[in-house]
């Protein structure tokens, strides 16, 4: 975080304001990128993840009792990192983000609704609408997206008329990063939040540079 801080107290200083939300966003992602799996940024990194160890287990726990599951990440590197471990468990799987043409999108929907594969991992800006997924009973969003109406339009895609099943719910939180602190900050700074990581860009008249410093965990001093 220190790192972080001072990275985006140069950068920032030497850009224009228009360069200047580029950069920030940059430097969110990253650490968004880190507490997912640190390998998602730092190519010679090959310590693990305890992130993606949680949901080996959790999908582990799922597959015995017979669940199936819809895995959302913001990320599809992350998607392509989770679907290897499920190739290394030899879990079947389905696979959805915004390059999946129309036709194929409604044949895996069909198929995994026939319980084709135990398991679906979709991006989450492709997963938000159009989806009738009740073949699923488990959600697992991987890195939660902040915008409520976002995550909420993902989950609800196991939700529709015609589930028999109650549907689980399930967030990952890597404690100690900058999951933690943008929790932290979306009730007092909602409308930030929701413009950082909503998808809609960065509102420079919302998101001050204490904001930025706030979430990189220190005050600039």
């Amino acid at each position: 975080f220190m790192k972080s801080q001072r990275d985006f107290l140069r950068e920032v200083s030497l850009a224009s304001p228009g360069e200047q939300r580029i950069k920030i966003l940059a430097i969110l992602t990253r650490l968004r990128q880190i507490a997912c799996d640190p390998s998602l940024f730092l190519e010679s990194y090959h310590g693990g993840s305890g992130k993606l160890d949680m949901l080996d287990e959790l999908i582990a726990e799922a597959h015995e009792g017979g669940h199936r599951l819809l895995i959302f990440s913001q990320f599809t590197t992350m998607l392509s990192r989770i679907a290897e471990h499920l190739r290394r468990r030899g879990l079947a799987h389905f696979y959805l983000d915004g390059a999946t043409p129309a036709l194929t999108r409604m044949k895996l929907v069909r198929e995994f609704n026939r319980g084709a594969v135990p398991v679906f991992l979709i991006s989450l800006k492709a997963g938000g609408t159009g989806l009738n997924l009740t073949g699923a009973d488990m959600v697992v969003h991987f890195d939660p997206w902040w915008n409520p109406a976002f995550e909420d339009q993902a989950t609800d895609r196991a939700h529709r008329i015609g589930q028999q099943h109650t549907v689980t719910v399930y967030k990952l939180i890597a404690k100690d990063t900058i999951e933690e602190r943008i929790m932290q900050m979306q009730e007092s700074k909602r409308d930030l939040v929701n413009s950082v990581l909503g998808g809609d860009g960065i509102s420079s008249a919302l998101f001050t540079r204490e904001d930025v410093l706030a979430l990189l965990g220190g005050d600039g001093r």
